[in-house]
């Protein structure tokens, strides 16, 4: 096979072992070839430039910056390019969020290694990719009549909050993770708050548990 009939991927994870894993599964194809790596968000965009890639492997949570808020900047700049979200998360808590943000498909990291490299060559074809599972609650969600879960009027950013406070973290840790002002996260959790019509952070992390938005 021509280098020009390759799929060039780059990967970006935090975790070394993941890349090398990742790196593992796609050396036994015939048809794929890791470009590039990054272990954080600010790399990711400055290297996948570079990179000449087909595909980028983006994992969701990155130490430095959201996963979906680096995929909104490489799809800035490369629309047409093909993002497929990687994350230790249900598909349920990001995988639409991650599609409507421009993502080509998501994979949990859990995934067998055959549907990983099915899923690269499909979104390398220019379609999208959903596991089966994730397409047929798509399918179901489509068919039903009913109000959205409050969850889900979030915006990006405020849905991330939520998932952090939920899971026992601070504004000021938070703040510090993601870069921002303790005066920034504390509106996004007032307003979060207020979507959702919840009074404060023990009512948030019960709704979080009771609805399954954190392990």
């Amino acid at each position: 096979m021509t280098d020009k009939a390759l799929i060039k991927v780059f990967i970006a994870d935090d975790h070394a072992i993941v890349r090398e894993g990742l790196k593992q599964i796609l050396a036994d194809t015939r048809d794929i070839v890791v470009a590039g790596e990054a272990e954080n968000g600010v790399d990711a965009v400055k290297l996948f430039r570079r990179s000449g890639c087909h595909v980028v492997l983006l994992d969701i949570s990155l130490p430095d910056k959201s996963g979906i808020d680096v995929l909104k900047q490489i799809k800035k700049e490369k629309p047409d390019l093909a993002v497929l979200m990687l994350s230790m998360h249900r598909e349920d808590q990001y995988a639409i969020r991650s599609l409507k943000a421009g993502a080509a498909g998501y994979l949990t990291k859990q995934s067998a290694p055959k549907e990983l490299v099915t899923a690269i060559r499909q979104v390398a074809g220019g379609l999208k990719y959903v596991s089966p599972a994730l397409a047929q609650e798509l399918a179901n969600h489509l068919g039903e009549d009913h109000e959205a879960p409050a969850h889900e009027t979030l915006s990006d950013r405020e849905y991330q909050t939520l998932t952090m406070i939920a899971s026992g973290k601070t504004v000021g840790a938070i703040a510090k993770e993601l870069s921002l002002s303790v005066k920034t996260v504390s509106e996004y959790r007032a307003r979060l708050l207020a979507k959702m019509k919840l009074k404060n952070s023990a009512e948030l992390t019960h709704y979080a548990i009771k609805n399954g938005l954190i392990e």
